[in-house]
C-alpha cells in the first residue's frame, strides 16, 4: 500500500467507506479496506490480480494483492497504518467491477486479519525488543511487518486480571463477530470480558489464552 500521508486527502471512517457506492462486499479490518475473491484456479487469480493492479494504477494507489491458488485477497489503504480516504473507496469499486466482469464475487466468511496485543507492566516498554526479534518497523502506534504478511503488534498496560497477558486480536466483518465468538465458546472457550459486546468479545481458551474477536472496526464512525 502506498503511503499517502503527505497528500491533501482526508481520512474517512469505516462507516463513510461503506456509504460510498460500489463498496458492497468489502470490510474495514486491521490494515485497511479488504475483500477476498475465491477463484477456480491460480491462473484465474493471476489474471484478476493483474487487472486489479491496472485498475488501481489509474488512481495512483497500490493495494496489497495476495494471490493464492484458489483466492485473491485485496487490501487498500491510504497509508501503512491502514487509514482510508475516498480514493480507497474508488479502488474498491473498480476492483469489484473487475471481479464482476470475471464472474468473481467476494466471500466475507473467509475474511479476517489478526494482530497481537503485548501486555506490559506499568512504565515498561518492550517495543524495541519486538522490533529486533521480528524485523518489523514502527508505523505510528503499532509495529508492523514491512510486507504486511505477519500480524501487527500493539502494546498496552496490563490492567485486567483473569486472562493471559499477551493476547491475539482477530478482526472480522461486523456480521461475523457473534458467530465467530459463539463458535470459539462452543469449542471450549469462555467469555472473559463482555462489556463491549457486540463491538468485541474478550475470550479465554480452556487454558486461559486470550483472544479478542473484534467486529467494531468494520462499522466505526470514528476515523481510525
Amino acid at each position: 500500500m502506498t503511503d499517502r500521508e503527505g497528500t491533501s486527502a482526508e481520512h474517512i471512517s469505516a462507516q463513510q467507506f461503506h456509504e460510498a457506492p460500489g463498496t458492497a462486499g468489502w470490510h474495514v479490518l486491521y490494515g485497511g479496506a479488504q475483500a477476498i475473491f475465491p477463484t477456480d484456479s491460480l491462473q484465474t487469480g493471476a489474471e484478476f490480480a493483474l487487472r486489479v493492479a491496472d485498475a488501481a494504477a489509474e488512481l495512483d494507489r497500490e493495494p496489497d494483492i495476495d494471490l493464492r491458488p484458489h483466492a485473491v485477497a485485496v487490501c487498500t489503504a491510504r497509508n501503512r497504518r491502514g487509514r482510508l480516504d475516498r480514493i480507497d473507496a474508488e479502488v474498491a469499486r473498480r476492483v469489484s467491477d473487475v471481479a464482476s466482469g470475471m464472474g468473481l464475487a467476494p466471500d466475507a466468511s473467509r475474511l479476517q486479519t489478526a494482530q497481537i496485543g503485548i501486555a506490559q507492566a506499568e512504565g515498561v516498554d518492550t517495543s524495541e525488543f519486538w522490533l529486533a526479534a521480528l524485523g518489523y518497523e514502527r508505523v505510528d502506534d503499532v509495529l508492523a511487518d514491512p510486507l504486511r504478511r505477519g500480524p501487527r503488534l500493539w502494546f498496552y498496560e496490563l490492567d485486567r486480571p483473569g486472562r493471559g497477558r499477551t493476547h491475539i486480536d482477530v478482526a472480522v466483518p461486523n456480521d461475523q463477530g457473534a458467530p465467530r465468538a459463539a463458535a470459539a465458546i462452543a469449542a471450549g472457550g469462555r467469555l472473559a470480558i463482555g462489556d463491549d459486546i457486540p463491538a468485541w468479545w474478550g475470550l479465554a481458551s480452556p487454558d486461559n489464552h486470550s483472544v479478542d474477536i473484534a467486529a467494531w472496526g468494520d462499522v466505526s464512525e470514528q476515523v481510525m
